[in-house]
């Protein structure tokens, strides 16, 4: 086996199709980060299985290793935006009418990572079901643990409570996976925020998304959600203790 065929490559590098007719230069490069980023999407939610299994085995270092790797794999996948930063709308604008209804929010691996990061407000589910059944993948996630309840259940079952691992164990292991957990927040809210502006400069702030969603409406609202609220909170009883 060479390279070629263990990486399926001449399948792989005839799955970008190009739909405007004559071919737009710039719908390559459209599709290509798409899908890119589904890819990446399909290892997050494989790590995210990883760091679910060591959070139930009490395997602390090993959390920590999983988060470590998808706090990185979340900051290749908001890079990758800036590939779209060179696409004009106006230039957009001339193929977009090809993508029919097809719109970044229906990705079902994008709704999963959201489920099981712990977005399930009702805002978030009634989305997921504007049309009927959640897609298996999204189900399955809306049915996994929080990933937040893991954690907190791991530090239950090593006896300690949130203050105490922050102030008697700050460099231990339940420590750092708890600043990893806190870390893959932020740059996901990064990820969110770059994705808005990327929307909002190529096609308008007011302006629905792709196929008739809310597009950067949506977007913006996503911003304010939380997914680990027990671990902002414990750091404001130390700012609270200190005044």
């Amino acid at each position: 086996m060479d390279y070629g065929e263990y990486l399926a490559l001449p399948k792989l590098l005839e799955l970008q199709q190009i739909q405007s007719t004559p071919e737009h230069p710039d719908e390559l490069l459209f599709i290509i980060v798409h899908q890119a980023s589904e890819l990446w999407f399909k290892v997050l939610l494989h790590e995210m299985d990883q760091l679910s299994l060591a959070m139930d085995a009490n395997d602390a270092p090993r959390a920590v290793a999983s988060i470590t790797r998808i706090n990185v794999l979340v900051t290749i996948v908001s890079q990758q935006l800036a590939a779209l930063d060179t696409l004009p709308p106006q230039r957009f604008a001339q193929f977009r009418g090809y993508l029919g209804t097809s719109s970044g929010s229906q990705s079902e691996q994008f709704r999963a990572i959201e489920a099981r990061s712990g977005l399930r407000d009702q805002h978030f589910l009634q989305v997921i079901r504007e049309h009927g059944d959640p897609p298996a993948l999204v189900q399955k996630a809306l049915e996994a643990p929080l990933m937040q309840e893991q954690f907190l259940q791991l530090v239950q079952r090593a006896g300690l409570t949130l203050e105490q691992v922050y102030v008697e164990h700050e460099h231990g292991p339940l420590a750092q996976l708890a600043e990893g957990l806190l870390a893959y927040e932020q740059q996901f809210a990064q990820w969110r925020f770059l994705h808005v502006q990327l929307v909002e400069r190529i096609i308008g702030p007011q302006t629905g998304g792709t196929g008739g969603t809310l597009g950067a409406k949506y977007l913006n609202r996503t911003l304010q959600n939380r997914f680990f609220p027990a671990l902002w909170e414990v750091r404001a009883k130390f700012y609270g203790a200190s005044r």
